[in-house]
C-alpha cells in the first residue's frame, strides 16, 4: 500500500506535484505551537522524499539542469511551510490599516516566498547528493540543515519556526537541545521525520527505520534521564529571588494614542503596587513589557517619581521603554528599543539597547532609498530604531545581572553572548499584541523557553499581552499566565545549571552533526554511481 502510494506521488507532475509540495509544508505547521502535533512530520517528509524522486530532468544537461526540478519543489514545500505558519504577521499591518494594509500581500505571500528559497536550496543541495534508499534521507537531512542554518543569519537572519522546533514540543522533548542545539537538531529532526519514506523501500527500510528508532529513543532517553536527575521546580525556586512579572495586556492601538497614555502607565502602576497574595514576600524586582513605559524618561521625570513612589524599599523596576540620545555632534535625536532598571528612588542605574532590529518593523534596510519611496517602517518612531553597540549584562544591583532580549532576539541561539557580569537568568520582554490572537505568540514564547534550555539559565519573559512566565533551565514552566490575561506573577526564579559542554552548543556540535551527515549521504551517492558504473 505504501509503496503504491509513494509510486503515484513519484510520478506527480505539473501543477500537482507543486499542489502536493505545497500541501506538504502547510500540514507541517501542525507540528508547531500552538499545536504541537508532530507526527504530522512523518507525513509530510516523506512526501517531500518521493516528489523529490520524481523530480527529475530527462534532457541532456549539468548538474545545476538536473537538479533544478527537485529545487522547485523544495521551494513549494517552503512556500506552504511558512503561509502556513507566518501568515500572521499580516496582523501587524492591520494595527495601522490606513498605511500599511498596502503590504498584507507582501507579509502573508512576500516574506514565505523569499523563505522558501531556503528550502529550495536545501532539497538542491540534497539533490546533489541523491541515492537511492537510505542515503537519500541523510542527504535531505544534510541539505535543510544547511538551509536552516543560512536562514538563521542571511540577511540578517530570520530562523522563526526552523524545523527542529517540532522535535521539542514538551521538555521532555528538549533536553537533547542542550547538548547539540537548535541548528543540529534540525538536521537531525528532518532525518528521522524523512525516514519514513523508506517503508516504500524494501532494501534499506529495516536498517533505516532502526537507525530513526534509536535516535527517537536516545532523544527521549536524554531526555528522562535528564528531567529523572534535575532538582523538582519547588526545590529549584525555595529561597529563590522573587520577581514579578506584570502583564497589563494593552490593544497595540491604545499604545499609539496620546492620550491613552497615562492610563496605559497607571495600569502598569496599579499593577506594580499590588500587594502579594496572602502569605508570600513582595518582589524584589518587578518587571514590565517591551515598549512599556509611554514616555521618553528623560523628558518625563515625573514619570520616574511615579515608579519610585510605586516601588517599596529596595524594590527595583526592570522596564521596556524608548531610549532617546543624541546622535554624534549633535545630530538626531537618536531612538533605541530599550530596558531600564530603575530603584526606588525613581533613578535609572542602567539601561541596555536591543541589538537586533526587526527589518522594516524597527528600522528601513536601504533607507535612503526606500523612504524616497515613501515608504516608512512599521514601528511609529521618527527615523526608526537605532541599533545597540553590542549585548551586555543587565545590572540589576550588585550582586545581580540579566542576560537581555528584547522581542525576537529570543529566536537567535547563536547571537547570546554577551559581556558584562555573569547572568542570573535570561530576560525577554516582549509585545506580541500586534499579532493578536493568532499561533504568533505561542511560536515566539516556545522559543524563548529552549534558549533557557541551552543556556543553562531560567528565563524570565514578560509580554504585553503574553504569554508571560517563568521557566527553569530545564524549560519547564514554573508559572505564567494566558494569551490576553490581564494580571501579575509573583514567583521564585529557578536556580540555572552548568551548560552539558560548559558553554552553550553552537558552531562545533552544529558541523559535527552536518559533516557526519554529509559523509554518510556523499558515501552512498557514491556506492550508488559505482554501482550503476
Amino acid at each position: 500500500m505504501i509503496g503504491r502510494l509513494a509510486g503515484r506521488i513519484i510520478l506527480l507532475s505539473g501543477w500537482r506535484r507543486a499542489l502536493a509540495a505545497f500541501l506538504a509544508g502547510a500540514l507541517a505547521t501542525l507540528a508547531l505551537p500552538p499545536y504541537d502535533f508532530f507526527a504530522v512530520c512523518l507525513v509530510s517528509f516523506p512526501v517531500l522524499v518521493w516528489l523529490i524522486d520524481g523530480a527529475v530532468d530527462t534532457a541532456d544537461g549539468g548538474w545545476l539542469r538536473r537538479a533544478l526540478p527537485a529545487a522547485v519543489v523544495g521551494w513549494w514545500f517552503g512556500f506552504g511551510y511558512f503561509v502556513a505558519g507566518l501568515w500572521w504577521i499580516g496582523n501587524a499591518l492591520l494595527v495601522d490599516a490606513q498605511n500599511f494594509a498596502w503590504a498584507l500581500p507582501l507579509a502573508i505571500l512576500g516574506l514565505p516566498a523569499f523563505l522558501a528559497f531556503f528550502y529550495a536550496l536545501g532539497v538542491l543541495i540534497a539533490r546533489l547528493l541523491w541515492s537511492d534508499g537510505l542515503g537519500r534521507i541523510f542527504a535531505l537531512a544534510f541539505g535543510f540543515g544547511i538551509a536552516e542554518w543560512l536562514r538563521s543569519f542571511v540577511m540578517t537572519g530570520f530562523p522563526w519556526n526552523a524545523i527542529g522546533y517540532a522535535a521539542m514540543p514538551v521538555p521532555l522533548l528538549m533536553q537533547s537541545d542542550a547538548v547539540i542545539g537548535l541548528y543540529a537538531m534540525n538536521a537531525l529532526a528532518v532525518l528521522v521525520f524523512a525516514s519514513p519514506a523508506l517503508l516504500a523501500d524494501k532494501r534499506h527500510r529495516r536498517m533505516g527505520l532502526a537507525l530513526a528508532l534509536l535516535l527517537v529513543a536516545a532523544h527521549v532517553g536524554f531526555g528522562f534521564y535528564r528531567l529523572h536527575t534535575a532538582p523538582s521546580t519547588a526545590d529549584e525556586a525555595a529561597g529563590g529571588l522573587r520577581v514579578r512579572i506584570v502583564q497589563p495586556s494593552i490593544a497595540q492601538s491604545a499604545k499609539w494614542d496620546n492620550a491613552a497614555r497615562r492610563a496605559i502607565f497607571d495600569k502598569h502602576i496599579a499593577l506594580t503596587e499590588a500587594p502579594p497574595r496572602p502569605g508570600e514576600p513582595k518582589p524584589s524586582v518587578i518587571i514590565w513589557p517591551e515598549t512599556s513605559i509611554p514616555y521618553i524618561l528623560t523628558d518625563t521625570p515625573e514619570a520616574l517619581s511615579r515608579i519610585g513612589e510605586a516601588l517599596s524599599d529596595g524594590q527595583m523596576l526592570l522596564a521596556g521603554a524608548v531610549r532617546e540620545e543624541t546622535g554624534a555632534g549633535g545630530t538626531g535625536p537618536l531612538y533605541y528599543n530599550s530596558i531600564v532598571a530603575i530603584n526606588d528612588r525613581g533613578e535609572i542605574i542602567d539601561a541596555v539597547d536591543k541589538v537586533h532590529l526587526v527589518p522594516f518593523g524597527e528600522y528601513l534596510p536601504l533607507e535612503k532609498w526606500l523612504r524616497g519611496l515613501g515608504l516608512q517602517e512599521v514601528a511609529e518612531m521618527p527615523g526608526g530604531f537605532t541599533m545597540g553597540a553590542s549585548r551586555r549584562s543587565l545590572r540589576v544591583n550588585d550582586d545581580l545581572a540579566f542576560l537581555p532580549l528584547i522581542c525576537y532576539e529570543a529566536i537567535f541561539p547563536s547571537e547570546l553572548a554577551y559581556t558584562g557580569p555573569k547572568a542570573a537568568a535570561i530576560l525577554n520582554v516582549t509585545n506580541d499584541a500586534w499579532y493578536g490572537n493568532t499561533p504568533g505568540p505561542y511560536q515566539h514564547f516556545r522559543q524563548a523557553q529552549l534558549r533557557a534550555v541551552e543556556q543553562g539559565l531560567p528565563l524570565i519573559r514578560a509580554a504585553n499581552n503574553g504569554l508571560s512566565g517563568i521557566v527553569d533551565p530545564f524549560g519547564r514552566i514554573t508559572d505564567g499566565l494566558a494569551l490576553n490575561a490581564v494580571g501579575d506573577i509573583d514567583a521564585s526564579l529557578p536556580s540555572g545549571v552548568d551548560p552539558f559542554w560548559g558553554t552553550p552548543p553552537g558552531p562545533p556540535q552544529t558541523w559535527a552533526i552536518l559533516i557526519l551527515l554529509l559523509a554518510i549521504s556523499g558515501g552512498f551517492e557514491v556506492l550508488s554511481r559505482w554501482r550503476f558504473d
